[in-house]
């Protein structure tokens, strides 16, 4: 019988709850094993990355791209909201089986995003403006540009472009 990287549970040990920061009613629903030492813990909130070290990295659904998980190089790729002009983070773990957290992940990031607004800025090329905000909660929405491939974010025509699109999003949202 083969592997079932989509199995139901996963154990995670003791030890290792014990190392995650969680607010108040904050609860592990997911989890993997990543490579030596290192946890994937999903909440309602946010991801968490507990590794051996002290430290733990927390990342909240909203902050969250996309997600890719490759069956063939047990490779888990997360990416984040990325701020422009700056590299955009990326965290690669080796992920046989992620079991309920893959699905987990996908869900939480889909369910932070409030609205998409697609904005043309030369025939079919443009760029969407994202509304995020905390899945498991109000919030204030966070807003960020995703620029299709050979569109110049420096271009004033785009950002005009842009800033229009933001605030017809903001509008149609009452913020």
């Amino acid at each position: 019988m083969g592997r079932n990287p989509f199995k139901r549970s996963v154990d995670v040990p003791a030890e290792v709850l014990s190392k995650v920061s969680l607010d108040q009613g904050e609860k592990v629903l997911a989890g993997t094993h990543a490579g030596e030492d290192i946890w994937l813990l999903g909440t309602r909130e946010a991801l968490h990355v507990v590794a051996a070290a002290p430290v733990e990295t927390r990342i909240p659904w909203e902050q969250i791209e996309r997600v890719d998980w490759n069956r063939d190089e047990d490779r888990l790729l997360i990416s984040e909201v990325g701020e422009f002009g700056r590299v955009r983070p990326q965290h690669e773990f080796a992920v046989s089986e992620p079991g309920l957290l893959l699905e987990l992940i996908r869900e939480r990031v889909t369910a932070s995003v409030v609205l998409q607004r697609r904005v043309f800025t030369d025939g079919s090329r443009g760029l969407l403006v994202i509304g995020r905000r905390p899945p498991a909660r109000d919030g204030e929405v966070f807003w960020s540009y995703e620029f299709d491939a050979g569109v110049d974010p420096e271009d004033p025509q785009v950002m005009a472009a842009a800033e229009a699109g933001l605030h017809a999003a903001q509008e149609e949202l009452g913020l």
